[in-house]
């Protein structure tokens, strides 16, 4: 049986270095023989650069910030200290940001979008929820991605005549 022991490893900061990228490519070549021993398979020859290899990796890197900036902008439907509130209430998304309401105090809560208050062209019933649908538990959730760019005025329908309304700007 193997056992298995915790260790912490430092890895040193190495600042102002430059790393010196060459262009010339390298050849990797290998020979493959039969199983017989006798004859020999056709050479496989693999051509790179560490320039190329560095372009796939910046390539690589900047798609995971990419996608680290998707992440989607969070509504609390309810406060802690069980406020009848959208937490926050104004707040400003990108273009195509999810955003991910979710039930935390004072429910049941739903999210309806005032057709009123959206940009004209915007069908409130595409993007909310019906009125009589509501989230009844802790952590439920109801989400939204908006593409069209203005402010969007949005309630709770249980509690809109308790002010629980938001506002939020899409860019």
């Amino acid at each position: 049986m193997a056992a298995f022991t915790s260790a912490t490893v430092t890895i040193p900061s190495f600042t102002g270095l430059k790393l010196a990228v060459s262009s010339k490519p390298t050849m990797v070549s290998t020979t493959i023989r039969s199983s017989s021993g006798t004859g020999t398979a056709p050479k496989l020859a693999v051509k790179s650069s560490l320039k190329d290899f560095s372009v796939i990796a910046v390539a690589t890197a900047a798609s995971i910030v990419l996608a680290g900036n998707a992440m989607a902008m969070e509504v609390l439907l309810g406060s802690d200290d069980g406020s009848l509130a959208f937490v926050p209430s104004e707040f400003t998304v990108a273009k195509g940001e999810k955003i991910v309401f979710k039930n935390n105090a004072g429910f049941p809560h739903n999210v309806v979008f005032d057709e009123d208050e959206i940009p004209s062209g915007v069908d409130a019933s595409k993007i909310s929820m019906d009125e009589t649908e509501l989230l009844n538990a802790a952590g439920d959730i109801y989400e939204v991605t908006l593409t069209e760019p203005g402010t969007y005025g949005f309630y709770c329908a249980p509690h809109q005549g308790a002010g629980m309304v938001g506002k939020l700007t899409v860019k």
